[in-house]
């Protein structure tokens, strides 16, 4: 592993597991309190390692980000004692993966999207769906799809420039906080997914630079991104604002791809009869029949 790369995934870490210390109290961790002075506002390096069971000096050095050759016990016991959830339990085993460079796996993301894909995109006539991978970039999308986003993908910022990224509209283009109904959690959310993948695949290249961009561009992204915060894209609802139906609350699903890394499908399933279903429905009236759109550059 090069320098760069070690000191990266050394700060990484070290980021990491002073942020989750620093959100946890000690009558959170069980933990008695003696005095009224303390210098931090979460649990001391001591503390911690008190809870993992291990030495201060080896919690120190960890903490240093030399994860390098810690033990699956080892981890278990510090997630445990930072109370990691699952996402965060995730990126720190990835954490000290990317640190030991015999236990890197291949980050290699698929960049286009299958044929056999496309057809059962096609096949999503009366639901929106699309296919991006974890940079945020959007590489193909049913008919449905590319109506429901049709703010993203008229968006100025890929008049020049593809694939279409949600990531980037989010932070840099104002129409998105006209798009997301509630922009600040989709803003949260998005980054927390960023950096999960910078856990994934640390060497990403055009991870990366967009971070780098997104960093540089948007003082709202970089506080976020300061954080450290982690979670997984599987479930859930999102609430847009469609500038031709309307408000939109629409339970979607993530599935990852299993023949194509880092690849993702997204659709949008709303209750029969609902108010959701019904915007979609004339949505779909507008948009015409259900045709994959390839939004990727060739």
């Amino acid at each position: 592993m090069a320098d760069t790369d070690k000191k990266s995934v050394a700060a990484e870490v070290r980021e990491f597991l002073s942020t989750r210390r620093a959100r946890i109290t000690p009558e959170q961790a069980g933990l008695p309190l003696y005095g009224g002075n303390r210098r931090v506002p979460g649990l001391r390096r001591e503390e911690v390692a008190l809870l993992a069971g291990m030495s201060v000096d080896y919690y120190v050095r960890l903490e240093r980000g030399n994860l390098s050759g810690a033990s699956d016990s080892v981890l278990e016991s510090l997630a445990h004692a930072l109370q990691l959830d699952e996402a965060e339990r995730t990126h720190l085993y990835d954490l000290a993966r990317a640190a030991t460079p015999r236990g890197r796996r291949p980050t290699a993301t698929a960049s286009r999207v299958r044929p056999t894909i496309l057809r059962l995109l096609d096949s999503m006539t009366d639901v929106p769906a699309y296919v991006r991978n974890a940079r945020f970039d959007i590489l193909a999308a049913n008919r449905l799809g590319r109506a429901l986003y049709s703010p993203l993908f008229d968006s100025p910022l890929f008049e020049r420039r593809g694939p279409a990224n949600s990531a980037r509209f989010l932070f840099l283009d104002p129409a998105s906080k006209d798009f997301w109904v509630d922009w600040d959690k989709g803003a949260d959310d998005s980054v927390a997914f960023l950096r999960t993948e910078t856990g994934r695949a640390p060497h990403d290249k055009a991870l990366t630079d967009l971070i780098g961009e997104l960093t540089t561009r948007s003082e709202d992204f970089a506080r976020r991104w300061a954080r450290h915060d982690v979670k997984f894209h599987r479930s859930g609802v999102k609430n847009l604002h469609h500038p031709l139906v309307g408000d939109l609350a629409l339970p979607y699903e993530a599935m990852e791809l299993p023949s194509d890394p880092g690849l993702r499908l997204n659709f949008y399933t709303p209750e029969p009869d609902s108010p959701a279903r019904e915007a979609l429905g004339l949505l779909a009236s507008w948009a015409g029949t259900g045709t994959v759109v390839p939004t990727a550059n060739d």
